[in-house]
């Protein structure tokens, strides 16, 4: 299988790299996003590529905006990647672009946990809270909390850590009409969707949106959505509590990462084993499967 690690289309001019994704010009109002293979853990870019990613993580959000599209405008447009590229540009966003409509972004992560794990387990260790949120006493490691919770957190310049905020902060950064609508769809698109993943075998412990408006000021669903990058899936047959539970993501590349004592965490990331890139890219293409079969 053939990777890409970094897009080089010449025909549209170009807007900036993400983590995982180049951004085209398409005209004054589109954009293209290529979902390259790249792969960051910890805020760091990996130097090595997981072969197919790009395609499944394009697939796995191309599907559940179909599927989600009744609660929000998204930003999909229709228009094939392939009819805004140069012919020899083809092969490059195949299967792994998308033309969007260019959006005003909403510069706080819109994050829904249904499980107390990550960096909420952490908090509730130390504060019986999650980002401000009051939890009741005494819940485990990936237990699941009795509603869904809304944690938003303020983007990071690239190469930094997202900062958890409060919902009283979201309200200060984008007033209160705003931040209360993004609330409640987010946690409207993440109980559907965590209800039709169950029923393939797949818990959605958490997951994180993101939001841009156009130029009436409607609200869309924007960039990736509930991708193996964007949340944590975990098989259902091997959920526990007590535990961090084994997940479709990059789950052998973080604990991989963890047993290098000398890293710190920062740039330049160091080497992965083939073991460790072959395995990350089965578990992607693993959950895109489960979701997507009929």
């Amino acid at each position: 299988m053939t990777s890409l690690y970094q897009s080089t289309i010449t025909s549209l001019p170009l807007l900036g790299r993400g983590k995982v994704r180049d951004n085209y010009a398409v005209g004054d109002d589109k954009l293209l996003i290529v979902t390259t293979d790249r792969l960051s853990a910890f805020d760091v870019i990996m130097n090595e590529p997981i072969p197919g990613k790009g395609e499944v993580l394009n697939g796995m959000s191309d599907f559940w905006f179909e599927k989600l599209k009744g609660i929000v405008p998204t930003h999909l447009t229709g228009i094939a990647p392939e009819s805004v590229v140069a012919p020899n540009e083809v092969e490059q966003v195949k299967g792994r672009a998308v033309v969007a409509k260019r959006l005003q972004p909403i510069l706080v992560e819109a994050v829904v946990r249904g499980y107390l794990i990550g960096s909420g387990w952490a908090d509730y260790k130390q504060t019986g809270a999650v980002c401000g949120v009051q939890l009741p006493a005494g819940l485990k490691q990936a237990e699941k909390l009795p509603e869904p919770i809304f944690t938003p957190a303020a983007k990071a310049e690239l190469g930094e850590h997202d900062e958890n905020i409060t919902f009283a902060d979201m309200e200060q950064r984008i007033g209160k009409e705003l931040a209360a609508k993004i609330r409640d769809v987010s946690i409207k698109l993440y109980k559907t969707a965590a209800d039709y993943a169950a029923t393939k075998g797949i818990i959605i412990a958490d997951t994180k949106f993101e939001f841009g408006l156009d130029q009436d000021g409607t609200l869309h669903l924007m960039d990736e959505v509930l991708t193996a990058d964007s949340s944590r899936f975990w098989p259902a047959d091997s959920y526990a509590t007590g535990i961090s539970p084994p997940s479709f993501d990059k789950q052998f590349v973080r604990d991989y990462l963890e047993t290098l004592t000398e890293w710190k965490k920062t740039a330049p990331a160091p080497a992965l084993p083939p073991e460790v890139i072959q395995k990350t890219a089965e578990k992607y293409r693993e959950a895109l499967q489960r979701l997507t079969a009929a």
